[in-house]
């Protein structure tokens, strides 16, 4: 007999309202979660550059690979910032449709109707194409259409803003030595940036298997860092 009831009881503004906040905490939770992680990558990217700087300086062997690695590295931090920063803005997003949200339900209460937001329907619009959000913005959405906060959604009708999830293209060389030049501060300035062309070759004066070792090393700590934020992404 409840289950028949339940399935034919509505749900009061407050239980609607109650429900969509739920929602929107757990996103924002999700969200504080991943830009947690991404300051994480970004700091251990920054130790990478400057533990590739001291070995250049240190093995006049090792600088030719040393130096492509700070600047692969350069290229995954700035990477790394991009996804962080997309992160920063959605958070903005859902609170300002957390405030709107809330506005709807306190006006409905008045006034006893509830008017469909543009700006909260623009908004849900963009975090529900968001990987990290998917889910749980469907869901959002779906309660926020039945409350009448938000009218429906169709498809490319509000266009994504294209900077938030544009694909992350190859760095350019100014680009990633303006980073360089932030991370390495003063080492720069004696011992000159880190150049984009590989440099001559150099003598090697110690074992082959210890360069490749160091190396493997290198690419590994690279392929864990991508990994991590590939993570993020998907």
């Amino acid at each position: 007999m409840k289950a028949i009831t339940a399935l034919f009881h509505t749900p009061t503004p407050e239980e609607q309202m109650r429900k969509c906040n739920a929602l929107i905490r757990t996103n924002l939770r999700k969200l504080d979660r991943d830009i947690s992680q991404v300051k994480q990558v970004e700091l251990k990217t920054k130790n990478l550059i400057i533990q590739a700087d001291r070995r250049a300086q240190r093995s006049p062997a090792q600088a030719r690979q040393a130096q492509r690695e700070a600047r692969e590295f350069a290229s995954e931090l700035i990477r790394v910032r991009r996804t962080a920063a997309r992160l920063v803005t959605s958070k903005a997003q859902l609170s300002s449709v957390q405030m709107q949200v809330n506005e709807a339900f306190a006006v409905r209460k008045i006034e006893g109707s509830i008017r469909a937001s543009v700006g909260v329907m623009r908004d849900v619009n963009s975090l529900v194409k968001l990987p990290q959000l998917a889910g749980t913005m469907q869901q959002l959405s779906v309660e926020l259409m039945k409350a009448g906060v938000i009218e429906e959604m169709v498809d490319d009708s509000l266009p994504l803003d294209d900077g938030l999830l544009e694909d992350d293209e190859a760095e350019a060389d100014g680009e990633v030595d303006k980073v360089l030049g932030e991370i390495l501060k003063g080492r720069m300035d004696k011992t000159g940036a880190t150049p984009s062309a590989p440099l001559p070759a150099q003598p090697q004066p110690e074992p082959a298997q210890m360069e490749d070792e160091d190396e493997e090393d290198q690419e590994a700590m690279m392929d864990q860092m991508r990994n991590r934020l590939e993570a993020l992404r998907s």
